[in-house]
Parts: structure tokens; C-alpha cells; sequence
């Protein structure tokens, strides 16, 4: 699975999870930069975005991720 594939799904699932079909994320795209990207929309999306690629983030994953690129890097290293 390659960046576009990840980036293509991860889109979907942020728009499904925000209910904002504008949302397009990027590797450096945080929190900050969706209006209702808080902690519990965090728990929300983590469930949301294992349920898409069928895996499960470790805990120290979920709580050391500082943007969706390394979302995406840690979804790309379990693909393989």
C-alpha cells in the first residue's frame, strides 16, 4: 500500500469521522488544523481508522502520534 492508497482512505475516514466533506489531510496536518479534532474525536478516529485498515495502534503509538504522517508511516510499516 502506497502513500496515495493511505492518504486516499485516511481522507474518507476523517470526512466520515468529522462529518466535513472538505477535510484533505496531509502528513503534516494535526489537530490543530480540524476545528473538532479533540480528544474524544482522538478516541474516535484512532477506532475509526483501525476498523478502515483492519489493525490496531499500541497505546505509546496512539499517544506519541504528532500528525497524520506518522499515522500514515505506522499504517504503511503494518501493510507490509
Amino acid at each position: 500500500m502506497n502513500n496515495n492508497e493511505i492518504t486516499a482512505r485516511l481522507n474518507e475516514v476523517f470526512r466520515d469521522v468529522f462529518g466535513d466533506p472538505s477535510i484533505s489531510v496531509t502528513p503534516s496536518t494535526t489537530s490543530d488544523d480540524i476545528e473538532d479534532w479533540d480528544s474524544i474525536e482522538h478516541i474516535n478516529l484512532v477506532a475509526a481508522v483501525e476498523d478502515e485498515f483492519g489493525m490496531r495502534f499500541k497505546m505509546r503509538e496512539v499517544s506519541g502520534m504528532k500528525n497524520v504522517g506518522e499515522m500514515m508511516n505506522i499504517i504503511a510499516e503494518r501493510g507490509k
